[in-house]
């Protein structure tokens, strides 16, 4: 996994104080017409930054690999999901946008994870959540999803579980979630204070802070369902949604990712294995549209910045689509990647401003598009390996990569390890084979 850094134009600068209230507002007037977002510079290579591999290699687990990686809300620091079942936390540094990797440090990491977490299970999906802040550690939250487990909330500055939200089936078996969100509408959310309260309860924190407001909820993708968790109501209280109607008109298969629209418009997007796309008003959960022209089952769903546009991706499919949520009849365009022979989750990302496109691939590369014209842009060598995740910092000109995907060993050929032909003859006449 490697942090990587691209150049650069426009630099932020702070008015001086004076002492005239006239002084003061020409030097406001001034700052406000010279300042502009970082603009980033797809032409010219990015260098890199940090570099991380060995902490993830173990004695025990020699081939385990990176499956994916997320900035938090703030950019203080970003989460790494592997195959070792462990979620991993690492801190940005304070000078992280000025630290350059010299050459020759890909032996050794470039620092270790402020932060461990351990799953007892593959870890199907996780996400930060939305309004996260390191000035405030009860905000400090990410939840997690893994194989035969409920849905975890763990403390990314402690490692500890905050809470645990159970689906149960009608067996009433624990069934777990494929896909986890946390809806980003309101502002004020009653989680700070809930969590601060369960903190108090374990001595962590001397006053709780309680806030009203909306209620953030945690979405969860099932088979052919949706559940609904409060995030103050840990265990298991939720509401379900079926995705499949009684004609069997609907979205079917497993619900493999979720996301909203970052406009709060109240609608979100779903992906399935089915190879389908649906969108769905949140208030209600009533069905708008079912895209369908993926040709893997969709692992991916990522909505443009103004929110009119959805971008899909599916596994073992070569191509991102891009659907006009106006008008779903047909695809904008098409962006092509490296994943035509692969099941892995390829994670894509949008830069902050919201113009340029940024996804990996099997071939190493991360490839850049124009997503106001579809075109291709540029691309660099991010690793010599699948690229299955990539995430841009939410300010800095920034953006964070893993790679690696699945080897198995194939066992040397030897004497002990040879068959007879004839006893291969004879067990396949027992099991009634014909032929062989």
């Amino acid at each position: 996994m490697s942090v990587t850094e691209a150049m650069e134009e426009g630099e932020e600068e702070q008015p001086n104080s004076g002492d005239e209230a006239e002084e003061i507002g020409k030097e406001a007037k001034q700052v406000e017409e010279e300042y502009s977002w970082p603009v980033i510079r797809f032409d010219v290579p990015p260098h890199r930054t940090y570099h991380f591999c060995r902490q993830f290699r173990t004695p025990s687990n020699p081939n385990n690999f990176l499956k994916g990686v997320k900035w938090s809300p703030d950019g203080s620091c970003f989460l790494t999901s592997s195959d070792d079942n462990t979620l991993r936390v690492f801190a940005l540094p304070e000078n992280g946008s000025d630290h350059q990797e010299s050459v020759g440090d890909e032996a050794a990491d470039a620092y270790s994870a402020s932060n461990v977490v351990s799953e007892g299970e593959s870890i199907h999906d996780y996400c930060w959540y939305p309004y996260m802040s390191a000035s405030d550690p009860v905000t400090c939250v990410f939840a997690s999803t893994t194989r035969d487990h409920p849905i975890h909330l763990w403390d990314a500055a402690s490692g500890e579980l905050r809470c645990t939200y159970r689906a149960y089936d009608a067996m009433d078996e624990i069934t777990t979630a494929f896909s986890i969100a946390f809806n980003p509408a309101g502002t004020n959310s009653p989680l700070a204070g809930v969590l601060a309260t369960f903190r108090v309860s374990s001595g962590l924190v001397s006053t709780p802070s309680i806030h009203k407001g909306f209620a953030i909820v945690i979405f969860a993708g099932y088979n052919k369902s949706l559940r609904v968790f409060d995030v103050h109501r840990p265990g298991r209280d939720f509401e379900q949604y079926s995705t499949v109607k009684g004609n069997k008109e609907g979205q079917s298969g497993i619900i493999s990712a979720i996301a909203f629209c970052p406009t709060h418009t109240g609608m979100l997007a779903t992906g399935s294995y089915s190879q389908t796309t649906a969108i769905y008003r949140e208030d209600n959960m009533e069905l708008l549209y079912v895209l369908h022209g993926q040709e893997g089952g969709v692992t991916h769903v990522q909505f443009s910045k103004d929110g009119n546009f959805l971008y899909t991706g599916g596994r073992k499919d070569p191509y991102i689509l891009c659907w006009d949520i106006r008008n779903t009849v047909n695809t904008v365009y098409k962006l092509y990647r490296s994943t035509e022979t692969t099941n892995q989750r390829i994670f894509f990302d949008i830069e902050p401003i919201g113009r340029h496109l940024g996804t990996g691939g099997q071939d190493g590369l991360v490839h850049i598009y124009d997503l106001q014209t579809g075109q291709w842009i540029s691309c660099f060598q991010a690793a010599s390996d699948t690229i299955n995740g990539f995430s841009f910092h939410p300010f800095l000109p920034m953006a964070a990569s893993s790679s690696g995907h699945r080897r198995f060993g194939i066992p040397e050929c030897n004497e002990d390890l040879s068959i007879d032909i004839s006893e291969v003859m004879k067990t396949a006449l027992q099991c009634g084979v014909s032929h062989i």
